[in-house]
């Protein structure tokens, strides 16, 4: 005879299809293979026709290299945001962007073809560049898309785009023939590696070591005109500098007008002139022996004295400015105009020179009327850092250098090459902050002033972002938007040879413009002048007739500041509701980028749009932070600190960096390691199993006919649907906010402590041992169902893979889209009808008594008077409200505590004790019930299960049936 067929064999456990192990990097490429079978970001399209609009605008990010850790903290909270507003209703199309112009590739190709760029015509060398970019875009592209990121990737822009260069240049000639530009000589950053002007959003901070030298410059104007006591003296002024090879450059001194300056006699020695407050430090600095105060004076009096400059044939000119400051230096101040915003201005209101001697590359050229030795000086055609140590010699030489030390100190550098970088006077095309404008109700101000109004209107996220921007739109110098490359949208004008100014003519700018869009930005380069030019065309300044093309190419972050122009106000899918947007008309436009965008391409683009629109280009502003490793250090190769997204996704999956950008606040910098990246997978297990354990105990149930009303449902399953919808209302808030990070941590504590630890836990009774068709089963199934389908789309924007794989083993339901991203957010109310407030507030109370029961259960079984809590039956003794709500739910707490008895009784105050449960236990449920018996050849079954097994159809099987 065969053993007697087993009893747990009735139990209904759960079933399901879902896979326990996700096999992400296996599996996701699969399913984008199927979205793109789908078509899906064509579908969401369609679905969005008519709906509100909402726009994301890109930021475009450089395409010169595979994507990193930051690239996809931008893109993955772009996607959070579009999947979000799509879910939530919104047409939000998403048009990714690719920046391509600029010098990093032109660098690269430079590297790739050697001295051959020399011989190679223009046209070869820009063709160059455009594979070489779009190399990157391609993939990119791919990288992004690895990544779970949808969009229209087969459509992206470029700004290397024929059309996009040619609306780059429409809004130039919008900007030149509304009076904002100029061309002039002003010193501006510059890059002598790459040999071009830089804009301040192209320059960043790092320590350098610059030499540190105090230098005498001899008083040749009568000393006796400052004060008496000088007539017939010795007399200097002393200056300080960390940038010796400016000193060929320097044309004057100057002076605060209001501060006091001292006379300071050495014994034996000359006097020396320096800002009273500073002269303690400058006499320890120049060990300056046995000084005495002879004079004191204010610094207005040296206005136009002269100095004799320490090592050319140079009147240096005494001048006056309140920039000089006290709290470093000497309170005189070298001036360079060539080399110097201040010193250039400061030159302009004197009539100095501000010619520059120093080239492209950073080699120093005397200037002839100032050096009249037959041999050139020592510094001549040497680049700026190797002239330093030569200058200061000659300055030792000519027994002018008092003191000289190294000083290691933040400096700026080229953001491209991280070289250090110098101010140079050269001519440049500049944007007039200034330049008179109108506000809407006519009114006149300045482009500067409008621009800090339209920052006003703008949603900052974080508010912090406002002052900055601000601040820095406050203070900014007119915008230098030329370069001296080749890789880049053209400054299309002609040159009048004669007087040097453009020729203005709108109906030529629309020629230009035109031929740009057939033929691209190479055409300026290749289309010969007279093809150009009209036939007699005349400078309008001086009637001139010869003309040279202009050479350089407009600053990047002018291109990439116009992509609302190039890209929203045309592409098909933006055109529209971004002409609603600048008319007021209801959609809103979000530019989401990191901190340094401030002075980049949110600067650029409030600077282009206020000018040529009159209003900011988008309504909210995102700032992301910058992504650190766990000891907060910048990533970098030297370090080998870095994370790389793209070998995460391939090693444990796209949507494990998909929930770490979900899993941190953006808005700070965030952390990022091998170890946090492991966390999160951890997590996503757990989430996983959730959702696998929520599928398998719906098996068998169709919502369709075996939904249990809202009203029928047990008062557990009540609570949990409050809960939900609860949550439902918190995330629905949190994705309008993009407090995505919340979103992260709510869903982790509702589907680890809500349903595993607590719900999934204690209806295991109920799904396991109960008819899989009674009402109570149903019930519990109802509300797992609508847990799941809420759910499955509240995290649809994070976990993008997982999500649309749940999606596919849900129970059928009507209508049901093929995608979970095509579905809405579950509606509150669609959750859970009623009002949840009084439910979440019962139960609050009827927590806080479980709480005491799981306290008092734990005592027990450290007494070893139970094991688990179905070997233990409860007294609640309780008195008032309490009490009523208790017997209310008095059918459901033996569930609810995961015991096998309750027992409610009046009590002064709350009181719960626990007892070794009676009866006796039941073989088939382990609850222990005051009756148990036979069910054919199954002992010791509870009356409980005896219906169950009846109501399964299950009679008591006989000795015989197991008889082989």
């Amino acid at each position: 005879m065969s053993p007697a067929p087993e009893l747990k064999a009735t139990l209904t456990l759960p079933q399901t299809a879902f896979p326990m192990k996700a096999n992400l990097p296996q599996n996701e490429p699969k399913r984008l293979a199927r979205w793109a079978s789908l078509r899906l970001y064509d579908e969401l399209r369609k679905a969005g026709a008519g709906q509100p609009a909402y726009i994301l605008h890109d930021g475009p990010p450089y395409a010169n290299g595979p994507i990193h850790l930051g690239h996809a903290l931008n893109k993955g909270l772009k996607d959070f945001v579009v999947k979000s507003k799509t879910m939530a209703g919104f047409d939000s199309p998403y048009v990714p962007g690719f920046d391509c112009h600029g010098l990093p590739i032109e660098i690269k190709v430079d590297e790739q073809l050697g001295r051959r760029k020399l011989e190679m015509p223009a046209s070869e060398v820009l063709d160059a560049c455009r594979k070489y970019a779009q190399t990157y875009v391609d993939l990119q592209t791919e990288q992004f898309k690895r990544i779970g990121v949808f969009g229209r990737w087969d459509t992206p822009y470029k700004t290397m785009a024929r059309d996009y260069e040619a609306r780059t240049l429409e809004a130039f000639y919008g900007f030149l023939e509304k009076g904002f530009v100029y061309r002039g000589l002003k010193p501006v950053y510059w890059c002598t590696h790459d040999r071009t002007a830089l804009a301040e959003a192209e320059v960043e901070y790092e320590m350098h070591t610059s030499p540190s030298i105090y230098v005498r410059y001899k008083l040749t104007s009568d000393p006796g005109a400052l004060d008496p006591a000088l007539a017939g003296r010795e007399v200097y002024t002393i200056i300080w500098t960390t940038t010796p090879w400016t000193l060929p450059a320097s044309l004057a001194v100057a002076f605060h007008p209001d501060f006091d300056y001292v006379a300071l006699a050495v014994a034996d020695g000359p006097v020396y002139i320096v800002a009273a407050g500073l002269a303690a430090a400058v006499i320890s600095a120049c060990n300056l022996s046995e000084t005495k105060e002879i004079a004191r004076f204010k610094g207005a009096i040296l206005e136009r004295t002269a100095f004799q400059h320490p090592f050319l044939d140079r009147s240096i000119l005494g001048v006056l400015a309140t920039y000089v400051t006290a709290d470093t230096g000497t309170g005189a101040v070298h001036t360079a105009p060539s080399h110097g915003a201040d010193d250039f201005y400061t030159g302009q209101k004197y009539g100095l020179n501000a010619t520059t001697r120093v080239d492209a590359g950073g080699r120093m050229h005397v200037d002839p009327a100032a050096w009249h030795l037959a041999s050139p000086p020592p510094f001549e055609n040497k680049t700026i850092w190797e002239a330093n140590p030569i200058i200061i010699a000659m300055l030792e030489e000519n027994r002018a250098l008092l003191a000289a030390s190294d000083l290691e100190h933040s400096y700026p550098h080229c953001w491209r090459c991280h070289n250090p970088v110098i101010f140079r006077a050269t001519e440049q095309w500049f944007i007039d902050m200034e330049h008179p404008v109108k506000r809407a109700d006519g009114t006149e101000t300045s482009f500067r002033q409008l621009t800090i109004e339209e920052i006003d209107k703008v949603v900052w996220d974080p508010a912090w972002g406002k002052d900055r921007i601000t601040n820095m739109m406050a203070t900014r110098p007119d915008w230098c938007i030329s370069r001296q490359r080749i890789w880049g949208v053209p400054i299309a004008v002609f040159m009048c040879e004669g007087c040097n100014q453009p020729i203005m003519d709108a109906a030529l700018n629309r020629k230009f413009v035109d031929l740009f869009e057939r033929e691209g930005a190479e055409a300026w380069h290749t289309t010969p002048m007279e093809q150009l030019l009209p036939e007699g065309a005349k400078c309008a300044h001086c009637g001139g007739t010869r003309f040279r093309k202009e050479t350089d190419i407009l600053d990047v972050w002018f291109d990439s500041g116009t992509s609302w122009y190039a890209v929203c106000e045309v592409d098909p899918d933006l055109a529209k509701p971004y002409s609603a947007f600048q008319k007021d008309e209801g959609p809103k436009v979000l530019y989401l980028e990191g901190g340094d965008q401030h002075r980049g391409w949110f600067h650029s683009a409030l600077l282009t749009s206020v000018a040529l629109w009159g209003r900011a280009p988008y309504s909210h502003c995102a700032t992301v932070g910058w992504t650190l490793d766990e000891q907060g250090r910048a990533m970098s190769k030297s370090l080998g600190n870095g994370v790389d997204p793209v070998d995460i996704a391939e090693r444990m999956g796209g949507e494990i960096v998909r929930l770490w950008v979900a899993s941190i606040d953006f808005r700070e910098d965030v952390a990022a390691s091998e170890n946090l990246m492991a966390r999160c997978a951890e997590i996503y297990k757990k989430l996983r199993n959730t959702f696998r354990f929520l599928l398998g105990n719906l098996s068998g149930f169709s919502p369709a006919t075996d939904a249990v009303p809202e009203q029928e449902l047990l008062p557990l399953d009540r609570y949990l649907l409050a809960r939900t919808r609860d949550l439902t209302e918190k995330i629905l808030g949190w994705y309008a906010a993009f407090e995505f990070h919340r979103v992260y941590h709510a869903v982790n504590e509702f589907a680890i402590v809500d349903l595993s630890s607590f719900y999934l836990d204690v209806l295991k009774d109920r799904m396991y041992t109960f008819a899989p068709t009674s009402q109570e089963r149903r019930s519990a199934q109802t509300v797992l169902w609508k847990i799941t389908e809420a759910l499955v789309r509240l995290v649809a924007p994070i976990l993008s893979f997982t999500a649309d794989e749940v999606w596919e083993y849900l129970p059928e339901v009507e209508g049901r889209p093929v995608s979970v991203h095509l579905a809405l957010f579950p509606r509150p109310e669609e959750v859970f009808a009623a009002d949840p407030r009084p439910v979440l507030e019962e139960w609050k109370q009827l927590f806080a008594v479980r709480d005491e029961a799981l306290r008092v259960l734990e005592e027990a079984r450290q007494a070893k008077r139970i094991g688990k809590g179905l070997e233990a039956d409860i007294e609640i003794a309780v008195s008032g409200q309490l009490l009523a709500l208790l017997q209310r739910n008095a059918g459901g707490l033996k569930e609810f505590l995961n015991v096998s008895a309750v027992r409610v009784v009046p009590g002064t105050e709350l009181k719960v004790t626990a007892h070794p449960a009676s009866g006796h236990k039941c073989a088939r449920c382990w609850n222990y019930m005051p009756e148990v018996s036979a069910y054919g050849i199954w002992q010791n079954v509870c009356t409980r299960c005896q219906a169950a097994l009846r109501e399964m159809n299950i009679e008591p099987p006989e000795e015989s049936e197991a008889v082989a």
